[in-house]
């Protein structure tokens, strides 16, 4: 089948790359010129493990092709992704220019029948108002149907190849029997393909990411009372997570969630229920706990020093979670912000982040491209992303590095039995403090 997919963020090439593998034509349309160049020349923007192999394999076989001219790029294919941002507005909202410009842009050039996917996470009624832009200046028949992505960075590939399901919103007996051929191969294990209403597809996305959010909420808040009741938050996660009417994900304390889905989707949905003149109190809360988190080790790191005027603070982890390279909504960057805003000096690692952070700070802080550098006369170290590399680190050489043996961490890496034995100060989230 020959595809179109128009935008090539971070969903629409993991889409278009994938639909790509499974032997469709594939063409990827984005006005950006050095961007596209970038792509043509085998250059990926985005660091997702896996890609760059179906990427390499299938832009070699000619299966996927990149574009700056819509009209090149949705000429005879069969069903056309919009795979545009959707910014927040200051309200909260979804931002939908991107999205709407298109599909006023794709009326005219559509020259049969196709079926138009909008891929983005977009609110309730977006399907249909995509359907009039399209219709103002399209004679020919046409479709639009709803189906959110449900991919996590990075397992991004994992995700699309093998969906625990496939979501999406029609009316149309035509266009559902195109998405069902089109996603078949990647549901042959029996996980099902749903079909519904746009309406209902649309408010899916926003429900699963929300959902999602108010678990890690709800267990910072478990994590916050534990330190104030002296209960341990790691055995409070294990005795409720074997309840399988609770599951064992999303169940981790920490400081907050991040990226490009979470922060977004919930504040949207919150103002979806204001547009519709109800109060989702759980989502204000929610974002309200996530807020005050992602400055939890900032918090307590004053309080152990008092003043960080010229302090010299470590960061390991700068990506808002691992293997990726989005710093989207991160907390690393609230930590910076007040780290320099108390005048501290900050020394930073991360696997595959820095570049984006350099982007943003320039040399205000020190970046490294080892993580025991990044301690050397380091007078704490803050770990804000969970990287696998951290969890097993060489405790002996972090001592030499470090000013003071002071670890503050945000993602509870280590037992505190073994930090106890090690002398170290080991401050972490719902968990008693080691005063070694």
């Amino acid at each position: 089948m020959k595809i179109a997919v128009v935008g090539t963020g971070y969903v629409g090439l993991v889409t278009g790359t994938c639909f790509s593998e499974l032997g469709n034509h594939v063409t990827c349309v984005d006005i950006d010129e050095e961007k596209i160049k970038n792509l043509n020349d085998r250059k990926i923007p985005i660091y997702e493990p896996g890609l760059d192999v179906l990427f390499e394999r299938n832009t070699k076989h000619g299966r996927l092709k990149f574009t700056t001219n819509l009209a090149e790029g949705v000429k005879g294919a069969k069903v056309i992704f919009l795979a545009l941002p959707t910014p927040p507005d200051e309200d909260g909202s979804a931002d939908l220019k991107y999205i709407l410009r298109v599909a006023e842009d794709l009326g005219p050039l559509l020259e049969e029948y196709a079926v138009i996917v909008d891929k983005s996470t977009v609110p309730v009624g977006t399907a249909e108002k995509v359907r009039v832009k399209i219709a103002e200046n399209c004679k020919i028949d046409f479709d639009v149907v709803s189906n959110p992505e449900f991919l996590r960075e990075g397992v991004a590939v994992e995700d699309f190849m093998k969906p625990d399901r496939v979501v999406v919103g029609t009316d149309s007996l035509k266009a559902t029997s195109m998405i069902d051929a089109l996603y078949a191969p990647l549901v042959r294990q029996g996980n099902p393909i749903i079909f519904m209403d746009q309406s209902s597809a649309e408010l899916t996305k926003y429900a699963a990411n929300s959902f999602l959010a108010t678990k890690i909420s709800f267990m910072n808040e478990i994590a916050n009372l534990c330190e104030k009741l002296g209960a341990n938050v790691d055995d409070v996660r294990k005795g409720i997570g074997f309840d399988s009417r609770i599951g064992k994900r999303f169940l981790f304390a920490g400081i907050g969630y991040g990226g490009s889905c979470f922060p977004k989707d919930v504040q949207a949905l919150s103002k979806s229920a204001k547009d519709a003149e109800y109060n989702f109190q759980i989502l204000n809360s929610v974002m309200e706990v996530n807020e005050s988190q992602k400055l939890k080790l900032f918090y307590k790191l004053r309080e152990y020093f008092g003043n960080l005027e010229g302090k010299t603070i470590a960061i390991w982890g700068l990506a808002f979670k691992p293997y990726t390279d989005d710093i989207r909504e991160a907390p690393s960057i609230y930590n910076i912000n007040e780290l320099l805003q108390a005048g501290a000096k900050v020394q930073a690692y991360d696997p595959e982040a820095m570049e984006n952070i350099r982007n943003i700070y320039g040399d205000k802080i020190t970046l490294f491209s080892d993580e025991y550098n990044a301690l050397e006369g380091a007078d704490a170290l803050l770990i804000i992303t969970e990287w696998p590399v951290f969890r097993q680190p060489d405790f002996d050489l972090m001592e030499q590095k470090l000013n003071q043996k002071v670890i503050f961490d945000g993602r509870n890496l280590y037992p505190t039995e073994q930090m106890n034995k090690l002398g170290f100060r080991y401050i972490s989230i719902g968990r008693k403090e080691i005063n070694a």
